[in-house]
Order: C-alpha cells, then structure tokens, then sequence
C-alpha cells in the first residue's frame, strides 16, 4: 500500500469539513474589510524566498523544498504567502500606480522541510491578507481587528502580542547595542545563535532555547530605543486597542523570524494547541517591495495557519437540508432524475440508484442529513405523483410530480 509521504497529510471527512469552514468564514469577513482574491504560484523561483524571507532565517537555511528543475532553474515549494504576493505585485506593475491601494487575500498550501509534530506538518495551508499602499498605523490596527474578527467567528479565544521592530532610523544603534551583549555571552548560547550574532542578530531573540531565553532576559530592548515616529506608531497602537477593547501584551522578544519585518509585529496565541501557541501573525514590511525590485510601497499583512486552528475551531450546528430520492421498483428509478435536475436549481439533492423499501430509504435520507426523503413507488408511478416526509417538522404528503 502506498501512504502518504511523512509530514503530508489528506484532508477528508470532518476535517475537510472544518477546512472549508475556516477558509469560507475568514474570506467573507475579509471581503467585509475589502479585500479581494489573488493566487499565486506554488512553485517559485528560490532566489525570490532568500531576497525577502532572509538567507540567515531558518526557513531559507534548513526547511525549504528545493530543486534544480528539468531547465536547470533553481526553484523551491513556496514555504510562505507574502514573498509571492509581493512578487506578484511587483510583475504586474500595481506599484507604478500612483496614489493606489491595493488588498488581496489568498489561502493554499505551504511547504517546509521539517520535524512534523501537532499543527506543524511539511505539507500546511495559510490563509492570508496583505495591504499594499497603506502607511498608517489606522490600517495594522484594523488588520488585527480582522483577524479578532475572524477568530470571534470561529469561536476560538486567543491573546494578542505586539511588538515594534523600528525602522532603518533606531534599528542600527539598537542593533550593535544587541551585538555587544550578545558577544559578552556568546560562549553560553547556542550554535544557532552565534552564528545569527554575525548575520542578523535580531533572530537571537527568537530562539526556542530556554537556555538562550534567560540570558536574554537582561538584554536591550528595541522598544526602549525606537526614534520619535516608531515610538508615536506604537503608542497609537496601543491606544486604539485599548480604545477598541482588545486586550494584549507587548513582548519585546517578538520578531516574527522573517527579515522583511519592521515597525508593527504581532502574534495571536492560544494555550489550547500545546507548544506551537501561535495560530496566526504578522507585521509591517515597508521594504519588500523595494527589495523584490519594485518601487517604495508600505504593506502590512498577516497570516494564519488552518492546520493549527482545526482542532479548537467551533464547527457551526449542521441543520438539515435539501432532498433525497429513492424508488421503489426499478422502473421508477429513472423518473428521479427529472425531478433532481428540477430541484437542484434550489436545492441539495442526493438520488438513490438502488431500488429499497421505504425505511430503508428513510435511512439513506437520515445518512446524509436530508431535510425531505422523497420517494416513488408503484402506485405514484402510475399517478405521476411523489411521495415525500418532512424529516423535521415529521408531516408526509403526496403531491404531483409536476409540482414538486
């Protein structure tokens, strides 16, 4: 028999189920805020993930899928949404429109080479918003608002945490300020994080080491030394969640783990899925779109990962609904079908090829959650009449078929 591979998962029965749930709700409220659908490749060129995602970030160092393809290009899985938005963006010449706004939300698969676990698979699925043109801290405060939003629908209790990773102005004071601590402890940290010391030690501060995590604990904080506008940023922020009710915490080890982060980043949390708490994120990146050769655009976006909100998602009470048909003798069978077409205008319609016994159709009809079990027998044959229960409110009818 062949499985599939380690780390890539089907999706089928009940978890579809709450797939399709998760994507269709957080789509009808990102419509709500504007948004409007963009696909992308999954296959890109790998150059563009170590341009924006960071060459120093692990995704790029340890877990991407890539390939040399048949042409000889250098190619990989796509192992995040917003680099090929981005690029995107970029290709179709949106940033050349002056004085422009543009919003787009995408969902699919993402790849990434590692140690699969609870809610982290090789194979996963994001959805996600960008905001191109929008500079305001008005615009990180409404993504967030979104993403609560779609959370509420959901029915999943979460915490916000927000941090300011500053700008090209405070980030290289604080920036050799972090690499003259970190050299004085280097020795007791780990391997990862000499190495980012050198390359970007901002990542440092990412680390899952709880040993490399205490000694972190008397470290500079960018947060202390942001310039004026990172600092009014933040504080607005601030101000509009509290003004808006939506509680949070401000950690100042937040950095998101993707190079093209700045000013505002966030994370949304929850203690029901074990140790990967993050259910989704997201930040600023007012430089990518430079850095993928297009013109200087400011954006803001967020990403949420379907896999680890699947198993705490509220599923909405599944009511009955459409018909099922049935006969009762083989020569009925084939009046069904005019009737199905009919009602599949409307209507969910399930038809039954198999000739069976009234409770044995009332079963079928109760397999498939049905709100009408209709049937046609000997007798409606000959009248050109159906048969047909209401399966919750419990009455039972005979009408012509012309009329059903």
């Amino acid at each position: 028999m062949i499985n599939a591979l380690r780390g890539m998962k089907d999706l089928t029965f009940e978890e579809s189920q709450r797939f399709v749930h998760i994507v269709t709700t957080a789509i009808g409220i990102a419509k709500k805020y504007g948004y409007n659908y963009i696909e992308t490749p999954i296959l890109e060129e790998t150059k563009l993930f170590k341009r924006s995602v960071g060459e120093s970030s692990d995704i790029v160092g340890k877990e991407m899928y890539q390939f040399e393809d048949k042409g000889g290009n250098d190619v990989c899985m796509r192992p995040e949404g917003t680099a090929g938005v981005v690029r995107a963006f970029v290709q179709a010449k949106l940033d050349r429109r002056q004085n422009e706004k543009f919003k787009f939300y995408y969902y699919g698969p993402m790849f990434r080479y590692e140690r699969p676990q609870k809610g982290r698979l090789r194979e996963f699925h994001q959805f996600g918003c960008e905001s191109f043109g929008e500079a305001s801290v008005y615009e990180d405060f409404t993504i967030i608002q979104m993403i609560g939003d779609i959370f509420s629908a959901l029915g999943i209790g979460y915490k916000l945490e927000i941090n300011s990773l500053g700008c090209t102005e405070c980030m290289p004071t604080y920036r050799q300020n972090l690499v003259n601590f970190l050299t004085e402890c280097q020795d007791d940290l780990c391997e990862d994080c000499n190495r980012r010391i050198s390359t970007n030690p901002i990542r440092v501060l990412d680390c899952k080491n709880e040993k490399c995590q205490s000694l972190l604990t008397d470290s500079p904080k960018l947060i202390d030394n942001l310039c004026d506008s990172c600092d009014n940023d933040m504080k607005k922020l601030t101000q509009l969640l509290e003004t808006a009710n939506i509680d949070y915490t401000i950690n100042t080890n937040l950095v998101r783990g993707l190079d093209y982060y700045n000013k505002t980043a966030f994370e949304f949390v929850s203690s029901e899925i074990g140790a990967q708490s993050a259910i989704a994120g997201g930040g600023r990146y007012d430089k990518l779109v430079e850095f993928l050769d297009g013109k200087a655009t400011p954006a803001v976006g967020f990403a949420l990962g379907i896999e680890r909100i699947m198993g705490i998602v509220k599923m909405p009470e599944v009511n009955r609904e459409g018909y099922y048909l049935g006969a009762m003798d083989q020569e009925a069978i084939d009046a069904l079908f005019p009737l199905a077409s009919k009602k599949r205008l409307t209507n969910k319609v399930e038809v039954e090829y198999e000739p069976k016994k009234l409770k044995a159709h009332l079963k079928g009809a109760d397999r498939v959650n049905a709100r009408y079990c209709a049937v046609i027998g000997e007798d409606e044959l000959k009248n050109g009449t159906i048969w047909v229960k209401d399966l919750v409110e419990k009455e039972e009818y005979t009408i012509s078929q012309s009329v059903f």
